[in-house]
């Protein structure tokens, strides 16, 4: 069972911790923490959002999967509920019609990542926002609204929210954003076309974009998760290095 945050704070373990936010504590927060938790260290922080019928508590067991110590883990929970359960007898949870609680959603977002920041060390320029399937357009979109706010954006078999008319997004929302797409070479539910066709709308606006396929359909392979710790700690390890170089540079 989850633990509450504010009764481990002092000793803090590897693990699943559950708290609520103030004036919207009908929306659980989901932490997972990494073994060896270190006070001094600022992590990188991965904020996972659910594919259509999972759970915040689903997708969180994705965590110590993709690495037990590199990274500080959040899950959101989609805001209409499916009365339904899914495979495990969790309830199901979705994100509904697209922009419909964009507004909502936001708010959601940040004070979870404000929140889990204040109990916990997050280096505040490195959280990302990681989606499966449907939860994928909704990292998009947070990402697309919110800019500068975000590291990068991982998206596991998801696809770019595609407007009813307009642009996909404009190029000032996405120059110089960090992109991971890890897609099943066979998903015929979101056809490989559209990974690259995001792919190459992201490239041409100035993203830096990765595109990295895998042997299975719309399932999550164990190298997306192996390939998605990677490419974080790729990321900050030259965020570090240059940092160190503007320092030199200072000198």
């Amino acid at each position: 069972m989850p633990r509450s945050v504010l009764s481990t704070l002092m000793l803090p373990s590897e693990g699943v911790y559950a708290s609520k936010l103030p004036h919207l504590n009908h929306l659980p927060v989901r932490t997972f923490l990494p073994t060896g938790y270190e006070h001094n260290y600022a992590y990188p922080l991965i904020v996972l959002f659910h594919a259509h019928g999972g759970s915040d508590e689903q997708v969180l067991r994705l965590a110590p999967r993709i690495c037990r110590r590199n990274c500080l883990y959040l899950s959101l929970r989609g805001p209409v509920s499916l009365n339904s359960r899914d495979d495990d007898g969790l309830p199901a949870y979705t994100w509904g019609e697209p922009g419909e609680h964009d507004s909502q959603l936001q708010e959601y977002l940040l004070k979870a990542v404000e929140q889990t920041r204040r109990e916990f060390h997050i280096h505040s320029e490195r959280v990302y926002l990681a989606g499966v399937a449907e939860g994928a357009a909704v990292a998009y979109r947070m990402a697309l609204q919110l800019p500068h706010k975000f590291a990068g954006v991982i998206s596991i078999n998801g696809t770019l929210p595609r407007p009813a008319e307009g642009p996909l997004f404009r190029d000032d929302e996405v120059k110089d954003l960090r992109v991971l797409i890890a897609h099943g070479a066979a998903n015929e539910v979101v056809p490989l076309e559209l990974a690259r066709r995001d792919f190459l709308a992201l490239y041409g606006a100035g993203a830096d974009v990765l595109l990295s396929t895998y042997p299975c359909t719309h399932t999550v392979h164990p190298n997306m998760l192996r390939d998605i710790n990677r490419w974080v700690i790729r990321n900050v390890d030259h965020d570090t290095c240059w940092d160190a170089e503007e320092d030199d540079f200072d000198d």
